[in-house]
């Protein structure tokens, strides 16, 4: 069986399921001793030809005796230990089918609101294998877990007690070498605990490298980097293999000295039972009901083997995903959070300085700036200035210092996570796409969406056209994160997905940075249409792509250099002056070589 705080509530949730598999099993168990009864009846009746009855009436052993008091009982016996097992089986695999649900359950609800460190840490090949192997091992050590159990407890101690009844000291020797087992098996199963863990990380990192390598095979095609990406799989494949094997030889071990202990005691019941039988104790059919006994308490006797590897896995896989449901959860709403209605989208930064919570320097420093509802806003800056870093915090990714992020008036951190992001539309740098068709794909930022506002907001990311070219038009699938399409189209399917929310803050980071120029301000012109009297921040690299905002955001190295138009910067900000000129400078040799 399996325990541990996050596993023991759900003996109590699913209590009923499992007592009438118990109650199924014991009877099942009770059973099964009863055939050996039937055993000893034939062997004695076969040799003496008659049959001394409980009673002590003698009776002649012939075919009619045969048929009614062996034959038909028998197979009664066998019909309600096959609806029996039928039964049991149903309960223990059915509640441990639901208690996978349940964990599996928590788990998803546990990740999705973990921090964006916990995945900058954490390898998507990893927590797939929490979801995969680790949970399905510790489904199994639930359910055959408490079926081993309870089975060796009720078949052993029942057989166990016929043994007894019918001598003592024969059942004492048998039970010697089992005692043996059971420490010997202790003992092994903290060892194999350790191996287990072992092996799940091995395969986690062979996980993570396959999921990489797949994701990435394009980039490995292009610098023809096969051959190394191969070496190191082999590395890694050949690390999970030893792990195994380390596992298995453990696992084998305890497997052979548990069948060296039960052929020994078999060894045991024939010398001294035949020896009981030569002085008369016993007689052949009594030796042979007490093999009988012994033959049903072996099962017992290997579920315990079984059960010490199958604990081993169970604890070390529920360690595993006792991690992942107790990490913590670093970016959560205060005590003092209270509801807003709507958001209008006036933004305030009042000298924000932030560090990342593994960072080593700051990567904004006294910040400040304020937007008015409804302005279109460029913010831009070299790669690494904290652009991005301006968004995340915006949309509460990371923890916000108080006082220092205001929404209509109100401190960031007194609304409701929820609510910020429920008023937000973003478009990140990394432009992701689900394995699903480009409709489900736009409509995702929207729950009463349809067809038409779809194709809407696809024109106004001008993008509709595209689309309407693919053979199955808005209907067609993408392949995995959207790699059947053009990182321009992958820009723009995002930009109409985000038009899709219509929220009152719409956020850009970097997202027409793959389209040409005439795209680009097609797309800039739309957004002003359809985004009227809505906030709207772009952030950008290049200057023509921001320079037609209604204010400008200037940051380098962190800090907040200056604000405003295009016009007020250029002529009052050295650094931006310097940035504009430089781009200009770039554009004109560039478009100098291309002619």
């Amino acid at each position: 069986m399996l325990f541990g705080k996050r596993i023991n509530k759900y003996y109590l949730k699913y209590a009923p399921m499992l007592l009438l598999g118990i109650v199924a099993l014991v009877v099942v168990d009770y059973l099964q001793l009863i055939v050996p009864e039937l055993y000893r009846t034939v062997v004695n009746g076969l040799n003496d030809g008659t049959i001394t009855e409980a009673s002590g009436q003698v009776a002649a052993f012939d075919m009619d005796y045969l048929l009614d008091k062996v034959c038909l009982p028998f197979i009664g016996i066998i019909v309600s230990i096959v609806c029996g097992r039928f039964a049991w089986r149903m309960c223990f695999f059915g509640a441990g089918i639901k208690v996978e649900a349940d964990i599996r359950g928590e788990m998803f609800d546990r990740c999705k609101d973990l921090s964006q460190q916990f995945y900058q840490l954490n390898k998507v090949g990893n927590l797939m294998s929490l979801f995969t192997n680790d949970l399905d091992t510790v489904q199994n050590c639930f359910s055959s877990g408490i079926l081993m159990f309870c089975d060796a407890l009720f078949l052993g101690i029942l057989a166990l007690m016929k043994m007894l009844n019918m001598n003592i000291v024969l059942a004492l020797l048998s039970m010697i070498p089992m005692a043996i087992l059971l420490a010997v098996g202790l003992i092994i199963g903290k060892y194999m605990t350790l191996k287990w863990e072992r092996r799940q990380e091995a395969f986690s990192k062979l996980s993570d490298f396959s999921q990489e390598s797949f994701a990435g095979i394009a980039v490995i095609k292009a610098f023809v980097k096969e051959g190394k990406e191969l070496a190191a799989f082999k590395k890694l494949n050949k690390l999970n293999e030893d792990t195994n094997v380390e596992y298995t030889k453990l696992s084998v071990t305890l497997n052979i000295f548990v069948t060296l202990l039960v052929e020994s005691v078999v060894c045991v019941i024939l010398g001294y039972g035949g020896y009981l039988v030569y002085r008369g104790v016993f007689n052949a059919g009594q030796l042979v009901e007490f093999i009988g006994y012994f033959t049903s308490i072996v099962w017992p006797v290997m579920a315990i083997s079984e059960l010490i590897n199958m604990h081993s896995q169970g604890k070390a896989s529920l360690n595993r995903i006792t991690d992942l449901l107790e990490a913590p959860i670093e970016v959560k709403d205060s005590d003092r959070v209270y509801d807003m209605d709507t958001i209008r989208g006036d933004i305030e930064f009042r000298h924000l300085t932030f560090r990342y919570p593994d960072g080593e320097y700051d990567v904004l420093q006294d910040v400040s700036f304020k937007i008015s509802a409804g302005e279109n806003v460029g913010l831009i800056g070299r790669t690494g200035s904290g652009k991005t870093t301006v968004v995340d915090l915006l949309l509460r990714t990371y923890n916000v210092p108080d006082g220092t992020i205001f929404l209509d008036g109100r401190d960031i951190n007194t609304i409701p996570i929820k609510t910020t992001r429920k008023f937000c539309a973003y478009v990140p740098q990394d432009n992701f796409l689900f394995s699903d068709t480009i409709e489900n794909n736009i409509e995702f930022a929207s729950d009463d969406g349809g067809l038409n506002e779809a194709v809407n907001a696809a024109k106004y990311a001008a993008v509709d056209d595209n689309i309407s070219e693919f053979s199955h038009g808005y209907d067609t699938v993408l392949g995995e994160r959207g790699v059947t399409v053009s990182g321009g189209q992958k820009q723009r399917i995002s930009i109409a997905r985000a038009l899709m929310k219509n929220a009152s803050i719409l956020i850009l980071d970097d997202s027409v940075s793959a389209v040409d120029v005439k795209t680009e301000k097609q797309i800039l012109k739309n957004l002003r249409e359809r985004r009227r009297g809505k906030t709207t921040i772009l952030i950008a690299h290049r200057v023509t792509t921001i320079e037609s905002m209604d204010k400008i955001i200037f940051i380098d190295d962190g800090k907040m250099l200056a604000v405003g138009t295009h016009e007020e910067l250029y002529k009052s900000c050295p650094e931006y002056k310097l940035t504009v000129d430089l781009q200009r400078l770039e554009d004109e040799n560039g478009g100098a070589q291309n002619a």
